[in-house]
């Protein structure tokens, strides 16, 4: 028997369509938890002087993922030289 014909372009479209509904749930997971690790990191370990911590706080939350995004690659490796924390 040979595999074609319309049930089998449909059972395709059918497995991509959950395949990438998969994908798009395992992006959303990933995203968050990224998201809470930086709200955590930053709550944790950034220092009490100034308003520091409430701006990369508001940043975070405010722009979601991609606040944590900005923090993780500019404003965390800044914050470990210079309090090696």
């Amino acid at each position: 028997m040979e595999a074609s014909g319309p049930e089998y372009v449909a059972g395709i479209g059918i497995l991509l369509y959950f395949a990438c509904i998969g994908l798009t749930m395992l992006f959303g997971v990933v995203s968050l938890a990224f998201w809470i690790w930086m709200i955590i990191d930053c709550v944790s370990n950034e220092p009490d002087t100034g308003n520091d911590k409430v701006v990369w706080v508001l940043i975070i939350i405010l722009l979601s993922w991609i606040g944590a995004l900005v923090y993780f690659f500019f404003r965390r490796p800044q914050r470990r030289a210079q309090f090696g924390k």
